[in-house]
């Protein structure tokens, strides 16, 4: 299964506002595709990020890919 754990920008944002939450998808569905669970949110404009670091971890050992920007919310994070 080619699972990637990526962000996901959510609602209607208003301009110079994003917000995004951390998923893991199935990539061979495609970009629009269902999500497969939520692990948690990303405020870019306060730096706000909200993890579940147990859940991640458990989806990485489990051959989950990151992506770039998730490693480094990762690594600020700690």
């Amino acid at each position: 299964m080619a699972v990637h754990i990526r962000l996901r920008r959510i609602g209607k944002n208003p301009k110079g506002k994003p917000h995004f939450r951390v998923t893991v998808f199935d990539e061979r569905k495609g970009r629009d595709s269902r999500m497969i669970e939520e692990l948690g949110y990303y405020k870019p404009t306060t730096g706000v990020a909200v993890l579940k670091k147990e859940r991640i971890a458990h989806w990485v050992k489990n051959g989950a890919q990151l992506s770039v920007t998730v490693k480094s919310l990762l690594k600020k994070d700690k």
